[in-house]
């Protein structure tokens, strides 16, 4: 496993520590942990900085393996996925958390599971299909608005007319849908192509 996989499995492995600390625990063990209550009072922001740790080694990982000619079809399955794992699981403690609706989360991981699902025909063919580039601004995107609504708007709480944090959700969902339809019409040509 050369060295950009390994940092992809990193992000993978910092996914759970970003749920730990995010996670709101119970008063009643809070009182009895003083660990527990550090997380309670510290928790977001620790959490906030292993997203913003685990977004960034989607860059390194990328760079590491174009620069040293590290491209293999294991991380041109890897890196998406961890990326669909980091973004989910941030999706579904901010809807836990009551940051962000429901349905934002429905779409963008709906997106995913239908993009896996794509990518799970391909590989059943032979196939190995890499991420576009509409796909890395819709994580980008992503990323931008969780951090934004994480922080709750922080430090632009200032401007009251526009909330960034919610500008920034909404651009990233129609960037999602957008990024999805345009990578199946064209991942979905070639498969097609390939069956003939």
């Amino acid at each position: 496993m050369n060295t950009a996989n390994r940092i992809t499995l990193a992000r993978i492995a910092l996914i759970p520590l970003f749920m730990l600390f995010f996670a709101k625990w119970p008063e009643w063990l809070a009182e009895s942990s003083g660990l527990i209550r550090f997380m309670n009072d510290y928790g977001l922001c620790i959490a906030i900085v292993l997203f913003v740790l685990a977004s960034g080694t989607d860059k390194l990982d990328g760079y590491i393996a174009r620069k040293h000619n590290q491209v293999t079809n294991l991380g041109k399955l890897l890196d998406p996925l961890a990326d669909k794992l980091l973004i989910s699981a941030a999706l579904i403690m901010m809807v836990q958390a009551d940051m962000i609706a429901s349905w934002v989360a429905v779409i963008m991981i709906g997106r995913e599971f239908v993009i896996t699902g794509l990518r799970m025909i391909a590989s059943a063919q032979g196939i190995a299909l890499a991420a576009d580039k509409l796909g890395k601004w819709k994580m980008v995107l992503q990323v931008a608005a969780i951090i934004a609504v994480l922080l709750s708007n922080i430090p632009l709480q200032w401007i009251n007319a526009i909330r960034i944090d919610d500008v920034l959700m909404l651009l990233a969902v129609c960037m999602t849908l957008v990024s999805g339809i345009h990578y199946l019409m064209k991942n979905f040509k070639a498969l097609r192509l390939n069956d003939m």
